[in-house]
């Protein structure tokens, strides 16, 4: 599967996705949102870790922010935070720079790490897309949770990438069909700000949803009449 240019999705859309399907759904098909203080203190600290105009460079490494990336092969573009290159005799070339540079991708995130894979997830799809960008290869990158001051080094395995080709072609399938998927209601329901907006407990927890659309997906059947 390839996708074009203007049926990309936003790459972080997917950490959302990931950590509840009709939170992306109401911000990237409906195009709602609304603020609480982790979703302002997130937006600060990436304000800082983003900004193309801060240089870092040593003997053996420099590092690149704000690094627009995509792929085709997920239909997914984005910005990155911060990519750290080091001085790699198996990395990729650069006009202007002696020698060969392996990047490494850290994304900045505000509080401490997850119990689930929703960081990671995101770390893994930004790492594809920036393999697909600078045509090379990534085995791992890091995550930096801001709470703790911690940087933790993730491996980038088949398994996580399936995952990320999964999700990105579901994500893919609701946008098409502009179908923001059905509440469910957990325990952190209201610690997201979309909580007035979604109405969880409004509905009821819908019945194989993931195994209905992956049917869809790879069955080539017409499930637009069926919602």
């Amino acid at each position: 599967m390839s996708y074009v240019e203007d049926e990309y999705l936003m790459l972080s859309g997917i950490q959302h996705y990931y950590f509840c399907k009709r939170q992306w759904g109401l911000i990237h098909i409906d195009q709602q949102w609304a603020e609480n203080s982790y979703t302002a203190e997130g937006q600060q600290l990436h304000k800082k870790a983003d900004d193309p105009y801060i240089k870092e460079k040593r003997k053996d490494m420099f590092i690149s922010r704000a690094i627009h990336v995509s792929s085709s092969s997920l239909g997914l573009s984005g910005i990155l935070d911060v990519v750290e290159f080091y001085k790699d005799k198996n990395g990729i070339s650069f006009q202007g720079k002696k020698g060969k540079w392996q990047p490494y991708i850290v994304e900045y995130k505000r509080g401490q790490p997850k119990k689930d894979k929703r960081d990671v997830i995101q770390l893994v799809a930004e790492v594809m897309c920036l393999e697909e960008t600078l045509d090379c290869q990534i085995s791992n990158s890091y995550l930096f949770y801001h709470s703790v001051n911690k940087k933790i080094k993730i491996d980038i395995t088949k398994e996580l990438r399936d995952l990320v080709h999964d999700f990105s072609a579901k994500m893919h399938f609701y946008y098409q069909h502009k179908k923001v998927p059905d509440a469910e209601f957990f325990k952190n329901c209201r610690l997201c700000s979309l909580y007035d907006i979604c109405m969880p407990r409004m509905n009821k927890r819908p019945k194989n949803i993931d195994n209905y659309i992956e049917n869809a997906i790879y069955s080539e059947a017409d499930v637009c009449e069926n919602y």
